[in-house]
């Protein structure tokens, strides 16, 4: 599979034949930690009776270099602004990391490490962000976590460009590096590869990604997927490319991982890659290089020959030495004395830069400025604006303001309305296009559906900013595993997506959207929004601006291309649904509730009904997830109980309105695909026109009565 390339990379293989240097670098405690750091993976998955041991012990020797040599943190302090990001991308790994934090004095223990991934525990199967202290984000999908750290990154550059852009490279209070580990599998999948190339057309020299080079998955010896030049695939994405051989004892060499980190984090100009070739399972007797010691416990037998081997007493389980432990633990002071020096740059920097400083503080309280609101556009009741030109006006209105605020298209800008500024594109230095600038605010992801997602989860794991990155709402589909990610860890990013249904046009089935909306609701955590008219959408986004900070979640923005006929301004449509359209002439005997486009032509059908004398309100409903937040007075205000002919229009599958609809309503849905014709012709087609509505809210109204 992945054998050396024909070409050697920039920098050649690295070994330790120095034995001065090595001495210097690298004692016999560092070799002991390392060997207790594999006893405790082997003993986690043992006693758990499942999980991975076999990358935790051969990356040992790599964790414990970054943790205890490399990397900038500080293990009271996880969330110290200053820090380096570590992520884990072989999220299957994770007893790999949770060794580390435990070793290094984050606030895990060794009870904690007994109870690997066991219910409840801090130290459960993959990494969870938020949920255990040191952990960066969610990881075990491959390829997502080397695609946040992408984001990571980005988001590491922005920033600085927002507080700190004065500063020479590498010396600001915001520079710092995004580390990954990486496996075979993330490096297969398409959603690294996408993030690869962005990141080298980016130029994020503050990325390094180690890549454990194992030659092993769960299907056995990796050439039975792959056969591609990993490394020459990297140097084409434009990184920067070294490669580390095992020592002489067939271990991965820990002098040679610290001097491949280091000149990694010196080159600035481009991400790196670090091709570390490993044996999986090392140095388990029998287990070791074998597809078996991927994904289960190696057995008792196999646990105490390999302690033996080591050097470790194979009659003790979960055993940390005191002078192992004391060894490891100063990384405590490492990580206060850096933190400490840190601190005093920042103040340094606030004093100097007061403006920013505010700036900082605001942004990073997820805090609006004042007045804010005011600046949100209006739009005139009467005239027809598509959504998706609503979005892009708030935008532009919002942009001055919040600096905070950033994001792109995959390459379908002019469609979204996702430019927030025509004269500033986030490029690096070097890229010849009038606009570039390595701090600008439009981001230019390419068709990159799956990446652009992952990046933007990264980037709201990084820090304060708010992201957005728009698409078709077809290709949501690209982006779905990201998209639930993000609702799993509940970051508060911002997808608009635009066409939203075969209101589009003449593009045809293939881009019209059916089952979509549908679908992304059945994320737990996502909040899917799609507003009726231009003052909905910018009611809409100020909601999702104003709960980054209360209630932060994801949010869906769902546009049309096509113009829709703009209404009067109403604040309700914050709650997720509220009374368009009052019934007149008594109390309302149908009730018509409907999403986007289709509002209109319920308030066109409420017309008919009124006609026929059958009282009918219109009901709004943008966002059902918010409307279900609200308490059960206010959503049965708006939806009483006692009205049972209700009718649901959205031009979708309508999977998941029979809720709304009841036993005597009606669904009026799109089963089946579109097709290439004019929008207004296909919703005439269709059926959906003021008159099949009216028609069967009067089906629903004779239902209720007979029963």
């Amino acid at each position: 599979m992945q054998s050396p390339p024909q070409t050697a990379p920039e920098q050649p293989t690295r070994r330790a034949e120095d034995t001065f240097r090595r001495s210097a670098q690298w004692t016999a405690l560092d070799q002991r930690a390392v060997d207790v750091a594999r006893a405790l993976a082997m003993d986690a998955v043992q006693h758990a009776g499942h999980g991975h041991p076999g990358t935790a012990m051969s990356l040992a020797p790599v964790a414990h270099v970054l943790f205890q040599k490399v990397m900038r943190h500080d293990p009271a302090d996880p969330g110290w602004a200053g820090r380096d990001r570590f992520v884990l991308s072989a999220g299957h790994a994770s007893a790999l990391l949770y060794v580390q934090l435990m070793l290094a004095g984050y606030p895990l223990s060794l009870d904690d490490l007994k109870e690997f991934r066991r219910r409840g525990s801090r130290t459960p199967g993959h990494p969870e962000h938020g949920h255990t202290p040191g952990v960066e984000t969610t990881t075990g999908p491959l390829g997502q976590g080397v695609a946040n750290a992408v984001g990571m990154a980005m988001a590491a550059r922005y920033e600085r460009g927002l507080f700190d852009p004065g500063a020479p490279d590498g010396a600001s209070v915001f520079d710092h590096t995004v580390w990954v580990v990486a496996g075979d599998g993330d490096l297969q999948e398409g959603v690294c590869a996408e993030a690869s190339s962005l990141a080298g057309h980016q130029k994020l020299g503050n990325l390094v990604v180690l890549w454990d080079d194992n030659h092993i998955s769960i299907e056995g010896d990796t050439a039975t997927a792959i056969s591609e030049d990993v490394e020459q695939r990297y140097a084409s994405y434009g990184w920067h490319v070294q490669r580390v051989e095992p020592g002489p004892d067939g271990d991965l060499d820990p002098v040679a991982l610290h001097d491949a980190f280091l000149a990694a984090q010196r080159e600035r100009g481009r991400p790196s890659l670090i091709a570390a070739r490993s044996v999986i399972a090392w140095p388990a007797p029998r287990a070791r290089g074998t597809a078996a010691a991927h994904g289960a416990p190696l057995g008792d037998g196999e646990v105490a020959a390999t302690k033996t081997l080591l050097g470790l007493d194979a009659g003790l389980t979960f055993h940390v030495p005191d002078e192992v432990l004391a060894h490891t633990r100063t990384a405590l002071d490492r990580g206060r004395a850096e933190r400490t020096a840190w601190n005093a740059r920042f103040a340094h920097w606030q004093h100097s830069h007061p403006a920013r400083a505010a700036e900082y503080e605001r942004i990073t309280r997820a805090q609006l400025p004042a007045g804010w609101e005011n600046k949100l556009p209006s739009f005139e009741a009467g005239t027809t604006v598509a959504t998706r030109a609503a979005s892009g006006a708030v935008l532009a209105a919002l942009g001055p303001l919040l600096p905070e605020l950033w994001g792109g298209s995959a390459d379908l800008a002019g469609s979204n309305n996702t430019t927030i500024d025509p004269a500033s594109s986030f490029l690096p230095a070097g890229n010849p296009l009038p606009q570039a600038d390595p701090y600008g605010r439009t981001v230019h992801f390419g068709i990159r559906e799956h990446a652009m997602a992952s990046v933007m989860n990264g980037v709201v794991l990084h820090g304060s900013t708010h992201v957005y990155g728009g698409t078709f709402l077809v290709f949501s589909d690209y982006m779905r595993p990201a998209v639930r990610l993000a609702a799993l860890m509940r970051l508060p990013v911002t997808y608009v997506w635009t066409h939203d249904s075969i209101g589009l046009g003449e593009d045809g089935p293939t881009h019209q959207p059916v089952e979509h909306l549908a679908s992304l609701r059945a994320i737990p955590g996502l909040n899917v929004v799609r507003p009726a008219d231009a003052n909905e959408t910018a009611t809409a986004w100020a909601e999702i601006l104003r709960r980054r900070r209360t209630d932060p979640a994801p949010h869906g923005l769902v546009l049309s291309r096509q113009g829709l006929p703009v209404l009067a301004p109403d604040a309700r449509a914050a709650r997720g649904g509220y009374v368009l359209r009052e019934a007149e002439g008594g109390a309302p005997r149908a009730l018509l509730v409907a999403t986007g486009s289709e509002v209109a032509l319920a308030i066109a059908a409420r017309e008919l009904l009124q006609e026929r004398g059958i009282p009918t309100r219109v009901v709004s409903l943008p966002c059902l997830e918010w409307f279900m937040e609200q308490d059960r007075a206010y959503r049965d205000e708006v939806l009483p109980p006692g009205v049972r002919a209700r009718v649901t229009v959205e031009a979708g599958i309508g999977l998941g309105w029979e809720r709304i609809a009841g036993e005597a309503g009606g669904v009026i849905s799109l089963e089946r695909f579109g097709a290439s014709a004019d929008g207004a012709l296909l919703f005439r087609e269709f059926g959906f026109t003021p008159e099949a509505i009216a028609a069967e809210a009067e089906n629903a109204v004779a239902r209720a009565a007979r029963r």
